[in-house]
Order: structure tokens, then C-alpha cells, then sequence
């Protein structure tokens, strides 16, 4: 019982957190000498390697000199905070990996803050110390400053400090002179993590995460910390709300290595374990003794902040890509992504067609959606919006602190783009040959913001943010200056067409590609929309003089991302999703209807 240790790694996106634990794993030697291991072993899923980013917390362990460890990867986003609050529940203790270039960022802070909240013990990896003109030491007293102002312990306060690299493979006490491996690291965590704290009394698991298997189905995973569960076993499930479910573990099993191995005798408190067999549980809720339940207070969860409209794609191109079409697929399918996101809310309207989807930010929502085109559902998503409180009479929106590093000649442009969105300067700091500005905005002034800061910098600007608090409204903001420009009719588009139109603005479409009347097809260079025909055709007539054909230089297409496109849709457009595509449209596609439209919501207005 006493050799097992729990410990979650968490740290600011891409310091480093899924390389550590690769190198964990190749230490403990889980894997034969010969046998062919990709990077970032945890960052099984297709997204997350696409991105580089870990987006789904998952848990590991290793054997180390008699000892077990538990390891539980974490994200780095605060979209993802919410994997973050509940699987540290789990732990007994933290590795908290910090850039020995970057120090402390916003999200270092968010995921520690958490960690002091639930009282764990850090231990601090000051990682990446191969980088040119980083500053270790630095960076480990910018540490201490931070969790002395979240309010940390003494004993919190007195945290041992590893330095290395996890890239090239070792780490030590001392960042001058590097060692072989991360034994150093592993014997640390040994010595400084507590063991999980012995509880008198009968059985007590908190449901802390879930997993799937479409052979078993959904399959509990948690910590227990009291008393001893066993395969077969009689147990009752605690809801949130108190009511109790009796249920039987079909089969138990714990984590090993890189996989789940069964066992048939009684797991003791302090492991992490995953139980079959449970029918109707939720993350937070306590699997207790069968007769003598007592429920353990659940996650707390933060609220989300920002909203979209999710609907069935009812464009001309409909069903011509996607295998799940109707919304009884798209309602089934975020129910069903209700079970194990949670942070995410879907709330039901008086059209069967239509849900509101709350979440934590933008990408934590387009995270969810690429996932459902991946699949094969086709979708339209609306306009993102934020969450207005009414907060004592007030009206309150959610207020993010932005954190941008840029070089110097740069900074003016910044704050200059900040402040129009209703931006204030919180601090300016010099970091080497850069500015780091911090910065409160609204959350409705960063859609869109990206763009336009790395046009405004020359691509050099590293942009984070994390949600502070409800605070009152701070006014009208625009958030985009051009109009659009709309297809006219359905039809194919033509070279010929777009050789006329370039002075318009930009396209999103390509010649030979299939348009719809209504359909965005590209960015307008005044305000106002406009209405274009980009499928016609030059007539052939048997008329022809010598040097009539001119040449044709298109500019190219411009291709935006699906965060980029959710951050440009206007309030009278959809995004449509489907497998293969992603197009803007008018709500109302006939330019006729959307005139009489418009006219009788201004006359509404009057």
C-alpha cells in the first residue's frame, strides 16, 4: 500500500508535459530494446498529433526500485481546464514543468492554482534548459513568487527543484551539468510525493474520469481512498444530488504500463483502478459501500463561458458528404458528449433542430467539432457568444487576462489593437529582446484577435489567455470590418467569373469548386455585403479574333482553419461542417428574402 505514488503533470501548453512522460516511460523500461516507439506516446489521438497538443487526460504507470507510480497527463489549455480539475482529485502530488526560456505563463498559473486549492505537494521541473539565453534560476524564483501569491503552505512553499531537458533526456539537480537519464527525477518523486493518506472507514471512490469500450461500454475510472474494492463485489453508486444506486463491479482492473490488466484480488485504497459493470454513473459521483454509503463532495467544475448555436445542415449540399445528417444523430451524439466533457452544457431550444452548446472557449468547442466531422456528422454552427451574467442588477460578461510576448518595435501595434477591443494594460515587462504586455479583456474582444495580431506583428507574437472573472459590461465592440462577398446562384465556379471580380476582394473558393446561392464566398474590401456571380462563363461563340483569350492571374484562395472561420462568422451567417468541408453561408440564402428581412428588423427597431 505504502509503495504506490500518484502524480499528475501539469504545466502551461507546450512546455514540455507528454516528451516528460515519454522519457518516464522509456526509463522504467517499458519497452523492449528493439522495438520501434513513436514521440509522444500519450498523444494517441489524431487531433492531438495534428495539433501537438493534449487535449484528453490519460493515466500511465511504471515500476521504479519496489515502487508504483501513477502517472496522470494532463492538459495545457484553459479550454481544457476542466480534464484539469478532475483528474487532479486523483493525485497526491504535482510535477509542475515550467520553460526555463518562458517562466511562468498564464496557464502555469490556472493549473497550479488548482493544484494549492487541493492542498498537493509540487515538485518543480524546470525543463527546456538546453535553450539559448534561458534563465533557470530566474525562472525558479518567478515560481516561488507565484505560489506565495496564490497562498500556498509552508510545506508547498518548500518544494524541491529538478532542471533539464526532456527533449534530449535528462534531468538533475543542477542545470550546469547534465546527467544520463531521469532516474533523478523518478528518485525525487519517490522521496518528496506523499503516499496516498491512510482513511479509516468502509469503501469510497470518487468517479474522477471515464473511458469507453464498445465491447464493455462505459467503464469508471477513479482513486479510492478508502477501504478496498473487489471484483464481483456489491457497491452503491452516490449521486451528485444524493440519490443512490445499487450496482455490482463486474470486473476490476488497474493501470500498468501503457494498458489496463485485470485483477481478481482486492485493490487496496490509494490506487487507481477503473470498475466494469456500472449502468448509470457520472464523473463526481462516489462508489461506496453497499450498505453503509457515504458520497464524497463532488468536482467542482468552473463555468463555462462562451456559447453556439448547433444545428442540422440544411444547405442545397446537404447529405452529399456525411453519413449522420438528421438531429436525432446530432442530439444523440452531444449527449453523448456530454458524459465525459465536463465543462461543456448543451441546452435544448423549442426547435428539435436546433441545441445551444455551452463551453470554455473557442477552442474547446471547434476541438468538439472537428471530432464530430471526423466521425461523419454534418453540422451548421452560429456566431460564438459569450455568457452574459446579471450580476445584482448588473449586466456582467466574462473578462479573460491576455498575455502577449512580442518584440519591441512591435508593442504599440499591440496595444493599440488590445485597447480598441476594450482592452486595459494590467502590466509591461521586458523579457530578454522581448515585451511581455498583460492585458484584461472582455472574452468577446479575443474571437477573432489572432489573426489580426500575428498580420499586426509579423507572425512573432505568442498570444495565451485564462478566464479571471463575471465583471461589468465594458461596452460595444466591432469586431469585423468587412463585408461579404455572396454567390448568387448554384452553380460551378469559373476562372472567368473570378478574373472580373478580384477587385472585390478575396475569395475562400476556387475555380471548378461547387457554390450555392447564399454562400459566402469571400471578403469584401468595403463594409457592406455584396452579391456576385462567380459562375459564369465566357460564351463561345465561333467569332474569334486572334489575340481575344488575355491571360488570367488568379490570386490564390484564401484557406481558413475551423477556429479561424468560427471567429469570422457574422451574426446573420452559419458555418456549415461536414466531412470534407467547411463553407460560410447566409442564415436566409435568397438575397431577395434577406433584404425583406433586414427592412422589417430595422423598421422593428424604430
Amino acid at each position: 500500500m505504502q509503495n504506490i505514488r500518484n502524480v499528475a503533470i501539469i504545466a502551461h501548453v507546450d512546455h514540455g508535459k507528454t516528451t516528460l512522460v515519454d522519457r518516464i516511460l522509456h526509463q522504467a523500461k517499458l519497452f523492449r530494446d528493439n522495438q520501434e516507439v513513436q514521440d509522444l506516446i500519450l498523444d494517441n489521438n489524431d487531433l492531438e498529433r495534428e495539433r501537438g497538443i493534449t487535449i484528453l487526460s490519460k493515466n500511465v504507470s511504471v515500476r521504479y526500485k519496489k515502487y508504483k507510480i501513477n502517472i496522470i497527463d494532463t492538459p495545457g489549455h484553459s479550454d481544457f481546464g476542466g480534464e484539469v480539475e478532475r483528474v487532479l482529485n486523483m493525485a497526491d502530488g504535482v510535477l509542475l514543468i515550467v520553460d526555463a526560456f518562458e517562466g511562468p505563463m498564464p496557464q502555469t498559473r490556472f493549473v497550479l492554482q488548482k493544484a494549492i486549492e487541493l492542498n498537493l505537494k509540487p515538485i518543480l521541473v524546470v525543463n527546456k534548459v538546453d535553450k539559448p539565453n534561458c534563465n533557470p534560476e530566474q525562472t525558479q524564483e518567478d515560481v516561488f513568487d507565484l505560489m506565495f501569491n496564490l497562498g500556498a503552505s509552508e510545506d508547498q512553499l518548500d518544494f524541491p527543484t529538478v532542471f533539464g531537458s526532456s527533449k534530449i533526456g535528462w534531468m538533475g539537480p543542477d542545470w550546469k551539468t547534465p546527467t544520463d537519464d531521469v532516474s533523478y527525477l523518478l528518485d525525487q518523486i519517490i522521496e518528496h510525493i506523499p503516499a496516498p493518506k491512510e482513511q479509516e472507514g468502509n469503501t469510497q471512490m470518487m468517479i474522477s474520469s471515464l473511458d469507453y469500450s464498445s465491447y464493455v461500454g462505459r467503464i469508471a475510472v477513479g482513486k479510492l481512498t478508502r477501504g478496498t474494492l473487489q471484483a464481483g463485489q456489491n457497491v452503491s453508486v452516490v449521486k451528485r444530488d444524493g440519490a443512490i444506486v445499487k450496482a455490482k463491479v463486474k470486473e476490476l482492473y488497474v493501470f500498468e504500463g501503457l494498458g489496463k490488466e485485470k485483477i481478481k484480488y482486492p485493490v487496496e485504497q490509494g490506487e487507481i483502478c477503473a470498475i466494469f459493470g456500472l449502468d448509470d454513473f457520472e464523473i463526481g459521483d462516489t462508489v461506496a459501500d453497499y450498505e453503509n454509503p457515504e458520497g464524497l463532495k463532488p468536482i467542482k467544475v468552473d463555468e463555462p463561458t462562451m456559447s453556439m448555436l448547433f444545428t442540422i445542415n440544411n444547405s442545397p449540399f446537404y447529405g452529399q458528404e456525411g453519413k449522420y445528417v438528421t438531429s436525432r444523430h446530432l442530439h444523440d451524439r452531444l449527449k453523448l458528449e456530454l458524459e465525459k466533457n465536463l465543462a461543456l452544457r448543451v441546452e435544448e431550444t423549442s426547435s428539435p433542430d436546433v441545441h445551444i452548446v455551452y463551453g470554455r472557449g473557442i477552442l474547446h468547442l471547434s476541438i468538439l467539432i472537428e471530432t464530430m466531422r471526423r466521425e461523419g456528422y454534418e453540422l451548421q454552427v452560429g456566431q460564438p457568444k459569450v455568457i452574459i451574467k446579471n450580476i445584482n442588477g448588473e449586466k456582467c460578461e466574462p473578462i479573460e487576462e491576455l498575455m502577449v510576448l512580442v518584440p519591441e518595435e512591435f508593442s504599440s501595434k499591440v496595444i493599440d489593437l488590445v485597447t480598441r477591443r476594450r482592452g486595459e494594460i494590467s502590466t509591461i515587462e521586458t523579457k530578454g529582446d522581448r515585451i511581455c504586455l498583460n492585458f484584461h479583456i472582455p472574452s468577446r474582444g479575443i474571437i477573432g484577435l489572432r489573426n489580426l495580431m500575428l498580420t499586426a506583428t509579423e507572425g512573432e507574437a505568442v498570444m495565451s489567455h485564462r478566464f479571471l472573472d463575471f465583471e461589468p459590461w465594458k461596452g460595444d465592440i466591432t469586431l469585423r470590418h468587412a463585408g461579404s462577398l455572396i454567390a448568387m446562384e448554384t452553380g460551378t465556379v469559373y476562372a472567368y467569373a473570378l478574373d472580373k471580380l478580384q477587385d472585390r476582394g478575396k475569395f475562400f473558393i476556387e475555380p471548378m469548386d461547387q457554390v450555392y446561392e447564399g454562400q459566402v464566398v469571400g471578403i469584401h474590401i468595403r463594409q457592406d455585403d455584396l452579391v456576385i456571380n462567380v459562375t459564369k462563363s465566357k460564351k463561345l461563340s465561333n467569332m474569334r479574333a486572334a489575340g481575344s483569350d488575355e491571360k488570367m492571374v488568379l490570386a490564390p484562395a484564401v484557406k481558413l482553419s475551423l477556429e479561424e472561420y468560427m471567429e469570422y462568422i457574422a451574426e446573420d451567417e452559419y458555418l456549415e461542417v461536414t466531412p470534407k468541408s467547411l463553407r460560410l453561408r447566409k442564415i436566409i440564402l435568397n438575397d431577395l428574402e434577406r433584404k425583406r428581412a433586414n427592412k422589417s428588423n430595422q423598421n422593428a427597431e424604430k
